[in-house]
Order: structure tokens, then C-alpha cells, then sequence
């Protein structure tokens, strides 16, 4: 059951680091919440989150070049699966290319089809 979990939550940040906007997310349910480090507000859907990545596109030239995973756990929880790990990515953003050194959580649930995530936390690494 965790190696299913892991595969899902991998899958989702293959898709992100390759910018696959529909395919990153798919990944999430519908009702996912998310709280970014860089935004001031909590984004209690993923219809909101897609809004924004779509606003950064269209505004600001949001791009993600790629996404390394490191330092991964994760904890079972039942049905639950809390996926923690470092990332770096790189991106390109207001013209400019970034690398972002952060820590993420990604809390997913095991549903008939698979697993789904249901919650994103990123923090920028200390």
C-alpha cells in the first residue's frame, strides 16, 4: 500500500517538473486544498490553484523547467499517506530563470481508482 502512495505522489511531481499542467492536475481531487509559502491566500480547491497557475502563466511567464525529489518519507496513516520530501526546482518566472530550495508535504488518500492527493503544503527550506 505505501509503494502505491509513493508512486502517486512521484508521478504528480514528474508531471509538475515537466510543466504537464493537465496531467500535474489530475493528480488532485477536486475538493485538494493548498497553502504555498508565497501566496497570501489558502486555496481550498483545485480549481483555485488552477486558476492561479493559470494567472501566473498568462502574467508572469510561469514555466517549471524541472523538479528534483529528495529526502523522501512517507507515513501510513490507514488510508492515508503523508509524503514529505525536499525539492529543487527550477523555473522561469517574470523573465527570469529561478531555483527554488523547498520542503513539501503532500497528504494523499486511497480511493477505489487509486491514490488521489488531497493536500499540498510547500515551505521554503530553511
Amino acid at each position: 500500500m505505501q509503494q502505491g502512495a509513493v508512486d502517486a505522489a512521484l508521478e504528480v511531481i514528474e508531471h509538475f517538473g515537466k510543466h504537464h499542467t493537465a496531467e500535474y492536475f489530475s493528480g488532485f481531487a477536486e475538493d485538494a486544498t493548498f497553502i504555498f509559502y508565497y501566496t497570501p491566500e489558502f486555496l481550498g480547491s483545485r480549481a483555485a490553484y488552477e486558476a492561479l497557475w493559470r494567472q501566473w502563466e498568462l502574467e508572469r511567464g510561469f514555466k517549471v523547467g524541472k523538479c528534483i525529489s529528495t529526502n523522501q518519507n512517507v507515513q501510513m496513516c490507514g488510508d492515508i499517506a503523508i509524503f514529505c520530501h525536499d525539492v529543487e526546482t527550477r523555473l522561469e518566472i517574470d523573465g527570469n530563470a529561478e531555483t527554488r530550495f523547498e520542503r513539501e508535504t503532500i497528504i494523499l488518500e486511497k480511493q477505489p481508482n487509486g491514490w488521489i492527493c488531497i493536500h499540498e503544503h510547500l515551505s521554503a527550506l530553511p
